[in-house]
């Protein structure tokens, strides 16, 4: 129906700290009250989050979640990214609050506010594009494990889970394509950096110079590598 339109009500612990929290992100608040009952509507571009207040809430146990649906999330994770940096004084990636990852080529992420609520930013594929063909099935442990990661890492946002399915499937050392093997340390490499484990990332890195690739994979590479030189710039560690 025409003029009908869904605006998410999220809880938060809060009000004046959830506020601070999305003005300091670039939001605009434009309605506010404290009786009879805390409530408040914040607004950035053409979207809205109404906030209410609610006792007893414990952030680590919240499960409200909101879906924003963009023509491209990047440019707005880096502005987060920077927001938070220059507010909290770090990059938060794990707790509460946090900004999941970008990794090239993703497609979404997910911030965490304070009071444990998830907003996914998802990128709105272009109009009228034919719809993408299913990824081909991995053809190895290693890949089918590397693949097993990248969804907890990106869309369960459960980064030790996704380093341990790597350890595992790194350790049998079973055979793979190079590449493959590559791919998953490169990965996991990543992960070292996120979960603050500087001297496995070293390693990690060391043994991927070992792995035996091409010149032109080699170059593919470059790409997941420069992800983890971005996220340890992103977390002041470089």
């Amino acid at each position: 129906m025409s003029g009908t339109s869904t605006i998410p009500l999220l809880p938060c612990v809060s009000l004046d700290e959830t506020l601070d929290f999305y003005r300091a992100l670039g939001f605009e608040v434009t309605y506010r009250q404290t009786s009879p009952n805390p409530y408040a509507v914040i607004q950035r571009d053409d979207f809205q989050l109404h906030f209410f207040g609610l006792k007893g809430l414990v952030p680590s146990a919240a499960y409200s979640t909101c879906l924003v649906v963009m023509p491209e999330v990047e440019p707005l994770h880096a502005t987060f990214a920077e927001a938070l940096r220059r507010t909290l004084g770090r990059l938060p990636v794990a707790g509460i609050p946090r900004l999941t990852r970008m990794k090239p080529g993703q497609g979404r992420f997910t911030l965490v506010d304070l009071n444990g609520n998830s907003l996914i930013f998802v990128r709105r594929e272009k109009a009228g594009a034919s719809k993408p063909r299913p990824a081909p099935e991995p053809s190895s442990r290693l890949a089918k494990a590397l693949a097993a990661a990248a969804r907890l890492r990106d869309f369960k946002t459960d980064d030790a889970a996704a380093a341990k399915v790597l350890d595992v499937a790194l350790a049998r050392n079973e055979p793979a394509a190079p590449m493959d093997r590559a791919r998953a340390l490169a990965a996991r490499a990543e992960l070292a950096v996120a979960l603050d484990d500087p001297e496995r990332a070293k390693a990690l890195r060391a043994e991927l110079q070992q792995v035996p690739l091409s010149a032109e994979e080699r170059e593919h590479l470059q790409v997941e590598l420069r992800a983890v030189d971005h996220l340890e710039r992103m977390l002041g560690r470089r």
